[in-house]
């Protein structure tokens, strides 16, 4: 017996956390929004960081927790650091290392 993957969404290549959470309805500034959004920062260090208007931020943050079906920025940060591995075009942020360094143990053969 081949080892197979436990997992669904492993075995069948689809992806939960796009789908199940919207992030394919995010412009790719809106993605980068969200991930710094993720780290914490206000608005006026959002906006500093982005090199746009603070106003500018609100309105994305409020386009963003729309789009993602949450009623408030928070709930849009903790959901930017819970899918920061699918949101992060970044190759050597340590979150690409910690998604692909776990891996499905085998499954017991069939004596």
């Amino acid at each position: 017996m081949t080892n197979r993957s436990t997992c669904a969404y492993r075995r069948t290549g689809a992806d939960p956390v796009r789908g199940i959470f919207g992030l394919d309805r995010l412009t790719e500034r809106e993605k980068e929004v969200l991930l710094l959004l993720g780290t914490g920062l206000g608005n006026r260090q959002l906006a500093r960081e982005l090199r746009i208007a603070e106003r500018t931020v609100k309105a994305h943050i409020a386009r963003i927790v729309d789009k993602l079906g949450q009623q408030t920025r928070l709930q849009a940060a903790v959901l930017s650091v819970l899918v920061h591995h699918a949101l992060c075009t970044d190759t050597h942020c340590a979150c690409r290392h910690a998604a692909t360094a776990v891996e499905d143990p085998p499954l017991p053969s069939a004596a």
